[in-house]
C-alpha cells in the first residue's frame, strides 16, 4: 500500500509543484497551530497529505488526518481504515475516522457534501484546528464551472471554488489530476478509486469522463485549464459585486426598501441586495432561486400590479406605495 514516506528532496515536478503550493497556504500558520488534511484515500488528497507531512514539520506545525466514512457504499468502514493506514505510515501521527450519516435532501451528492462539511467542521473544533485542507483539483475547477454553465448559474457559481474560504484551503486548485497521479506514484501511495467517481448517474462524472474529453479534443488541449482561468476572473468579479451589495445594504432598511433606490443600482448589484433583503427576511440559507429573485426583481423593472411574491420560508414581498415590503411569517 505505500512503500516509503514523502521523501525530503523531491526533483519530481508534480511532487514539488504540490509541495510548493502546500507551502503557500501554511504561510499564515505559527507554531504550534493545528491544521486538518481530509482525506478520501483516491490520488488527490493522498498526495495532499504526503506533501503537507513535511511542509507542516519545517512549519513546526500539527497536523491532523480526517477520512470522512459517508457509510454510503457497501465495505466503507474497511476503506476508512485503509485510509487511515497509510496516512499512519506517511508519518501522520493523528488520525481519525468520522462516520457520517447521510440526510437525502437535494440528491445524493449535494447531501453527502453537506454532511462532509459539518463534520469537518466539528472535527476542526474538537481538535481547535485553524485550517482544513482540502484536495480538489484543476479539473476539479473545470468540472465545476461546465456543471454551472449547464445550470445556466450567475457568476458566483461560475466562479467555482476559492482557495481560501474561511479556515479550508485549496492548494491543489492550480494543480492537475495527472499531477497527483504522478505524485502518489513517485510516493508509492496507491490511489483508491471510489466507485462513484465513475458511476455516469452522476452529472460531474459524465462531464469529467465524457464532457471535457470531447471538448479537450475538438477545442483544445487546454480548455481545463482555461476554465478553471474563467473561474477565478469570475471570482474576483463576482467579489467585487458582492462587496458592492454588501456595502449598500448595510445603508438600508432591507425590510423595507424604496423602488427608486433600487432601480438607481445595476442589476447585478440590485439582484444580489434583493437575494440579501429576502435571506434577512427569513428564507432558509440555499433556499432562493434566480427565479425567486427575478420574481421579486419584476417589482422593480417591470411593475404592473402584480401580487405578493411568496418565497421559501413563509416570506412574502410586496410593492406598496413606492416601496418594497419584506414580511416573514
Amino acid at each position: 500500500m505505500v512503500g516509503s514516506s514523502l521523501n525530503p528532496v523531491s526533483t519530481n515536478p508534480a511532487t514539488v509543484a504540490i509541495r510548493s503550493a502546500v507551502r503557500e497556504c501554511l504561510s499564515g500558520c505559527s507554531a504550534g497551530d493545528t491544521v486538518l488534511v481530509a482525506v478520501s484515500g483516491g490520488a488527490d488528497s493522498l498526495a495532499l497529505a504526503a506533501a503537507l507531512v513535511p511542509e507542516s514539520k519545517n512549519s513546526l506545525v500539527n497536523l491532523v488526518g480526517v477520512t470522512i466514512d459517508h457509510q454510503l457504499q457497501k465495505n466503507s468502514g474497511e476503506q476508512a481504515i485503509k485510509v487511515i493506514a497509510q496516512l499512519s505510515e506517511l508519518g501522520i501521527a493523528q488520525v481519525e475516522i468520522v462516520k457520517v450519516n447521510v440526510e437525502m435532501v437535494d440528491g445524493l451528492e449535494a447531501s453527502a457534501r453537506r454532511a462532509r462539511y459539518a463534520a469537518l467542521d466539528a472535527a476542526a473544533e474538537k481538535h481547535n484546528a485553524k485550517l482544513v485542507f482540502l484536495g480538489h483539483t484543476l479539473n476539479d475547477q473545470a468540472e465545476s464551472v461546465l456543471l454551472g454553465l449547464a445550470r445556466g448559474s450567475g457568476a458566483r457559481s461560475l466562479s467555482g471554488m476559492a482557495r481560501y474560504t474561511g479556515k479550508y484551503r485549496r492548494p491543489l486548485l492550480e494543480i492537475t489530476r495527472s499531477e497527483t497521479l504522478a505524485a502518489c506514484d513517485e510516493n508509492k501511495l496507491t490511489p483508491w478509486v471510489d466507485p462513484h467517481n465513475s458511476d455516469s448517474q452522476f452529472a460531474r462524472v459524465r462531464v469529467r469522463t465524457d464532457a471535457l474529453p470531447k471538448l479537450e479534443e475538438s477545442i483544445g488541449p487546454g480548455i481545463t485549464k482555461a476554465l478553471a482561468r474563467s473561474a477565478d476572473l469570475l471570482r474576483d468579479d463576482a467579489d467585487a459585486l458582492d462587496g458592492w451589495a454588501t456595502q449598500v445594504a448595510a445603508e438600508l432598511d432591507l425590510a423595507d426598501l424604496e423602488i427608486t433606490t433600487l432601480a438607481d443600482l445595476p442589476k447585478a448589484v440590485r439582484t444580489r441586495l434583493l437575494r440579501k433583503a429576502i435571506y434577512a427576511a427569513g428564507a432558509p440559507i440555499g433556499s432562493i432561486t434566480a427565479d425567486h429573485v427575478a420574481c421579486v426583481e419584476a417589482f422593480v423593472t417591470s411593475w404592473h400590479g402584480q401580487g405578493a411574491c411568496s418565497l421559501p420560508g413563509g416570506v412574502k414581498v410586496s410593492r406598496i406605495s413606492g416601496r418594497l415590503s419584506l414580511l416573514s411569517r
